[in-house]
């Protein structure tokens, strides 16, 4: 059976040490649910697998029950040249991820070659009630709608999506690193961030006007501040936009 061929050679791959590491970088995560295998070498891997007539099998046995079986889903489906299979991949996998890790790892290579298509599915995506499912979808409009298929309605979509927020005008303290809240937050404070960076006179009204809660709109001067594609004068402004943090009562 290609699944078990696939844990044997992950066991094979591992490094015990790689293993601890990488379990501390995801919150709640069981480390004797992590086998360690480098990114590198997992890519390596899905790159062959991906070939194989049978590696729907590997790919149906949802959920999985190792970290680095999740993450090597991800680079599978990533490879895979058939959009129409890919999408379909990507929609089975999507309920069952369950970090940030895997979330971020999973960018299908033909995703870019049927951009209307996807955009349909991204706008699913980010009203999903589902974490990770809203993650992936702002990820994706980060990644394919910044550039030459940019739309001012896109930044408009992503601001829309207030995880956690009840009030803008309420005090939003920094959130709890392990709440699906946060991961999403974080998300959305990245793609304004390299939105800023890619498409600034159309972007900044959105932290000009505080379009975003106050934790997100910090979160994207913060990683604005730090980037090597915003000019100094730009970095200089959006710090005099930070927003004070006020305490709820």
């Amino acid at each position: 059976m290609v699944t078990e061929e696939i844990r044997d050679e992950l066991f094979r791959l591992q490094d015990v040490e790689y293993r601890d590491f990488q379990a501390k970088l995801i919150p709640g995560q069981d480390v004797d649910k992590v086998i360690g295998c480098r990114t590198p070498a997992l890519r390596k891997l899905a790159k062959g697998l991906v070939k194989r007539e049978d590696v729907g099998e590997f790919l149906e046995e949802l959920p999985h029950e190792f970290f680095d079986e999740k993450q090597l889903h991800a680079f599978i489906v990533s490879e895979m040249k058939d959009f129409d299979r890919c999408m379909e991949e990507v929609e089975r996998f999507l309920p069952f991820v369950d970090n940030w890790a895997t979330c971020d790892q999973m960018s299908p290579k033909v995703f870019k070659k049927h951009r209307q298509e996807l955009l349909e599915k991204i706008r699913i995506w980010i009203k999903s009630d589902r974490t990770y499912t809203i993650r992936f979808g702002v990820g994706m409009l980060m990644e394919h709608f910044l550039d030459e298929d940019f739309d001012p309605a896109y930044p408009a979509m992503v601001a829309e999506l207030r995880p956690g927020v009840p009030d803008d005008h309420v005090g939003v303290s920094t959130p709890e690193p392990a709440t699906d809240e946060y991961y999403i937050r974080m998300m959305i404070a990245w793609y304004f961030a390299t939105a800023l960076a890619k498409q600034y006179e159309t972007v900044i009204p959105y932290v000009e006007e505080q379009k975003l809660d106050t934790w997100t709109h910090n979160k994207a001067i913060q990683k604005s501040v730090e980037s090597y594609r915003i000019t100094p004068e730009q970095k200089e402004y959006l710090k005099s936009l930070k927003r004070k943090k006020t305490k709820t009562k």
